[in-house]
């Protein structure tokens, strides 16, 4: 078992506490944005046609889980920030770690699940389990939806045993008559890293697949255009390549993700050190960069976000003085 202990030796500046919560904060309410908007226009079809489609359930679940982790995420950072003391009790630390946590599991699985779909509708095999797949994917969505939400609250509650313990001891300040608080957290590393990976193991085997696969698909579907010479770009092609981009765009996002969660879990980094912040800021980054490359790769978001930026513009037109 390996143990690390991180006093916070260097307090923010009351300059340096609003950069970090200008900073994730901006990047948390563009991602809330962007995720409600995904979120509305997929609720608005629910309503309207009394359902919705596989692929927008699994956007507006994906959608949810984004929105409560970027709020979650302005909450835990806003108390580390300026009231460590009542972030760092014992009960309050492993929820705000377990919580966060969880979300991010939810969300990981919710856009796995989302490239696998577009892998199994978009690609072009033959053989018999892949399309049986291909028939019953939109019927067993949602059972792997809620599934997903299930293993992510069981490695989530993994997480609180054992895991992180927090110290608290007094020191004196040279020429002070005051004490000054610091945190001890221990974190179990070994522990963990076993956790952690298995979190994000499947889900990221999952993407990997997905995308592999459908570069296979693309090529088969190529060379078989031009063995026909029917030329190299139609209406499956674009699909096939949409579909590759926005895996790959994701795979690039959460690997910088997932390096930065798991360095920010094991409390490494002294809690105000540039490294950890550079953490938060990526943390916060990923899920409203993959958002905004969500609407750009779905036509039927992109049509609807330009038939919403006039009324955005007159409104903000409306409210300058």
């Amino acid at each position: 078992m390996m143990e690390t202990c991180n006093p916070p030796e260097n307090e923010l500046s009351p300059f340096g506490i609003l950069s970090i919560l200008t900073i994730t904060g901006t990047e948390c309410i563009v991602g809330i944005i962007a995720n409600g908007f995904i979120m509305a226009i997929n609720a608005a079809e629910w309503i309207k046609n009394k359902t919705v489609s596989t692929s927008g359930r699994v956007l507006f679940f994906l959608s949810a889980s984004r929105i409560a982790l970027q709020s979650f995420t302005m909450l835990e950072i806003t108390f580390s920030s300026t009231s460590p003391r009542f972030y760092n009790e014992d009960v309050m630390y492993d929820t705000f770690k377990v919580s966060f946590m969880f979300l991010n599991h939810c969300s990981l699985w919710f856009a796995a699940w989302l490239s696998f779909f577009y892998f199994v509708k978009i690609a072009d095999f033959s053989h018999p389990l892949f399309l049986k797949l291909k028939w019953r994917i939109s019927r067993l969505m949602p059972w792997l939806l809620w599934l997903s939400v299930l293993i992510s609250l069981g490695y989530s509650m993994l997480l609180s045993n054992d895991i992180y313990t927090v110290y608290c001891n007094n020191s004196s300040i040279p020429s002070s008559n005051s004490t000054k608080k610091k945190y001890f957290t221990k974190t179990n590393v070994v522990n963990l890293v076993l956790l952690y990976n298995l979190g994000i193991f499947i889900p990221l085997i999952m993407f990997i697949l997905s995308a592999t696969l459908l570069i296979i698909s693309l090529k088969r579907h190529t060379l078989h255009m031009e063995s026909n010479a029917t030329g190299c770009r139609d209406p499956s092609m674009e699909a096939h390549i949409g579909a590759i981009r926005a895996t790959s765009y994701f795979l690039i996002l959460y690997i910088f993700n997932s390096v930065a969660l798991f360095l920010y879990m094991s409390n490494i980094f002294d809690i105000n050190s540039s490294w950890n912040i550079l953490c938060k800021f990526i943390m916060a980054a990923y899920p409203a960069g993959h958002s905004i490359l969500l609407i750009q790769d779905n036509p039927g978001l992109r049509r609807a976000w330009k038939r919403l930026q006039p009324q955005v513009h007159f409104y903000l037109k409306e409210q300058t003085p």
